[in-house]
């Protein structure tokens, strides 16, 4: 039973050539997390704080991990990773406040204990979701790479996060990319109460590391002296020669996977023989055994650490609770960002399809940002399957234009760590379907990283999307509406080859996350005059492609190619507002063309149920009822997967329906 941590009987301490100096520092570094765990757990008693993940027990990985960094490489630790935080010398009364949910926390009472990161300390903090940290920290390894600066980062993970997908993208990118990357996997035996023989069916992670190309070392992850040494000597060769090292550190979590879940179902005996190596008391003995530490020497450590401790409680509890603020809650989920519309410079223009057109704006951003990095499948020298960025590798270089594995979830995380480390990045997605498979990233580290702790997210997610082509439930879906949802995007929707360029443009200068949508069935569809200069459109701001008296009809991407198709058949004449910008939505547009002709209906193409034009329905019925002289209408496709049958394909479209719920409207 639980193999893998019934092997170590003892630690075996060895200094090797540092000095006492380096040996004091390692302990009062050691000591600091634990006495912090000790107050944490009385006050957790008293009901003074709300929750704890105790590291009890693992905090010579953490400190030796560390101390072994320089100062300005990044760390992205887990649950049990305080000395992390206190061994980069956060201030404790900050530290503190974080905990208690105070407003001068790292996260303003947004989220909790180790979930925020702080660029300053070169710490990015972690989501519950866990895996996703592995790919951010290739991304912070690749601009490493990128600008030649000879510097690692660490990531951790435990035992039980390894059984999830992203482990397995993050440590593939670091070995196909040689990023230098330090990957320390806290082997602890249980997560939560699963034991590791429940999780995976090897002993060991350095068995894994050969599969990857990639090579491992196992460490004894209570020793602080062996973790700091291996992490040192690690880290100054990845510098030198960069590549990514599995590091298997094999400890156990004395406390519950948080304090409420408790321990019952650990073996009685396995605790008993773990505690005997706790890693604070075996260190101290061992310092004391060669003369370095005494009592006195303990005493003053501990009560300079107590003191340290007692004054940032302090501080921490006599701030106030926070006061809700409504205007700063909404106005911090996205990176202040205030647009400076680009107009071309000079009138030349030529004729453009939409593919042509997206790809000169890309082009043009690559120009006008070297820090811009391009990554998807098959972009390289295929040119990605919709030759977007044909012969783009050629022109800047295998560096900035990428073709990853086939692992969207990595690859969008990689993007936010390069946006950490002040890159741009655009991800390319082969088809708009293949983003559920990165959606974690996308809704839970994209979109709430700078409302959680102020960090931006300077990503632009290309979505090839669209039906029409008779390709089938799985490169044809309409899935804008799964991030319509999700405050801290930004999502855009061109319906022409002028808009396309302008609005990705936008999309690339600005350092919030986009999902930049781009129906396939336009790419060489239509085509249209485009200034052969860089320009940007406004972001949010709906346009007015048609205008009429009788009714207006709001949609966007090919639902604006229906619309004035029917409206020509029908001989009606019609307002057709192009969204353009679906998040945010321009609301005074759709007010004052609602305000104008009394009717309106929405048009698109994703699934009637849930869509946009739902929510828009909804708000114009609230906010214009006055207006109206019709009920609000809306019409998209039926409430199936996309077929492939090209017959089955025109019913599942709206265009049709469309066309008669038109009809009524006009005649209600």
């Amino acid at each position: 039973m639980h193999q893998v941590n019934s092997e170590p009987k003892s630690l075996h301490f060895d200094r090797k050539n540092l000095s006492d100096a380096t040996l004091l520092r390692l302990y009062e570094s050691l000591l600091l997390p634990r006495r912090i765990e000790e107050k944490m757990l009385i006050l957790l008693r008293q009901g003074r704080i709300s929750k704890w993940f105790s590291g009890w027990g693992q905090e010579a990985i953490s400190i030796g991990a560390v101390e072994a960094l320089e100062a300005d490489e990044f760390i992205l630790p887990m649950h049990r990773n305080l000395g992390i935080f206190t061994g980069r010398n956060i201030p404790l009364e900050k530290l503190f406040a974080q905990f208690q949910g105070k407003k001068s926390g790292f996260t303003k009472g947004r989220d909790r204990s180790f979930h925020f990161g702080s660029i300053a300390h070169h710490i990015v903090g972690m989501i519950s979701h866990l895996g996703p940290q592995l790919a951010i920290a290739d991304g912070i390894a690749l601009a490493h790479k990128l600008a030649q600066e000879e510097k690692v980062s660490l990531v951790f993970s435990g035992d039980g996060a390894s059984s999830e997908g992203d482990f397995h993208e993050g440590l593939n990118v670091a070995a196909v990319w040689k990023l230098p990357v330090i990957f320390v996997i806290e082997h602890n035996g249980y997560g939560l109460s699963t034991p590791s023989e429940e999780q995976f069916a090897f002993k060991n992670f350095t068995e894994k590391g050969p599969g990857y190309g990639m090579e491992t070392l196992r460490i004894q992850g209570n020793n602080v002296l062996e973790v700091y040494q291996a992490i040192l000597e690690l880290a100054a060769d990845i510098r030198k020669n960069p590549r990514p090292v599995l590091v298997e550190a094999i400890t156990f979590r004395m406390r519950g996977h948080e304090e409420a879940s408790g321990t019952k179902y650990v073996p009685k005996q396995l605790m008993e023989d773990w505690a005997k190596l706790d890693p604070v008391d075996n260190y101290e003995v061992y310092l004391e055994s060669i003369g370095l530490l005494d009592e006195k020497t303990k005493s003053q450590i501990n009560t300079k650490i107590k003191k340290a401790i007692n004054e940032g409680l302090e501080k921490a509890f006599a701030e106030e609770s926070i006061s809700p603020d409504t205007e700063e809650e909404l106005r911090d989920v996205y990176f202040p960002f205030e647009q400076e519309i680009v107009s071309p410079k000079s009138e030349k223009s030529t004729e453009k399809r939409m593919v042509d057109a997206i790809s000169d704006g890309l082009r043009q951003s690559m120009e006008k940002f070297p820090n811009l990095v391009l990554m998807g499948q098959d972009i390289g020298e295929y040119g990605g399957v919709f030759k977007v960025t044909d012969g783009f590798k050629k022109t800047f270089g295998g560096d900035r234009v990428r073709n990853t594995p086939l692992c969207e979830s990595a690859i969008i995380g990689a993007g936010l760590g390069l946006s950490i480390k002040g890159y741009k990045a655009m991800v390319e997605m082969q088809f708009a379907d293949f983003v559920s498979v990165g959606f974690n990233q996308i809704v839970n580290n994209l979109a709430k990283i700078h409302y959680r702790w102020g960090q931006k997210a300077d990503v632009v997610v290309r979505m090839p999307t669209g039906a029409g082509m008779a390709a089938g439930p799985f490169h044809s879906q309409s899935n804008e509406a799964w991030f319509f949802h999700t405050p801290g995007l930004k999502i855009v929707y061109p319906s022409n080859p002028y808009d396309a360029k302008g609005l990705l443009n936008a999309a690339l200068e600005d350092p919030n996350p986009y999902l930049y949508f781009e129906h396939k069935g336009l790419y060489r569809s239509i085509s249209s005059e485009i200034p052969d200069e860089y320009y940007t459109l406004e972001i949010g701001k709906a346009k007015l492609v048609e205008e009429g008296e009788q009714v207006s009809i709001i949609t966007y991407g090919m639902g604006v190619h229906w619309a004035k198709k029917a409206v020509k058949e029908l001989g009606i004449s019609a307002d057709i507002l192009d969204l353009r910008t679906l998040l945010p939505w321009d609301k005074e547009a759709v007010r004052a063309t609602v305000k104008k002709t009394g009717r309106v209906i929405f048009l698109q193409e994703d699934c009637l149920t849930g869509g946009i034009g739902a929510e828009i329905c909804a708000w114009i019925s609230e906010h214009c009822f006055e207006y109206l002289d019709a009920p609000v209408m809306r019409e998209g496709s039926l409430d199936t997967p996309v077929p492939f049958a090209p017959n089955l394909e025109k019913q599942f479209l709206p265009e049709n329906r469309f066309k008669i719920k038109l009809q009524n409207l006009i005649e209600y």
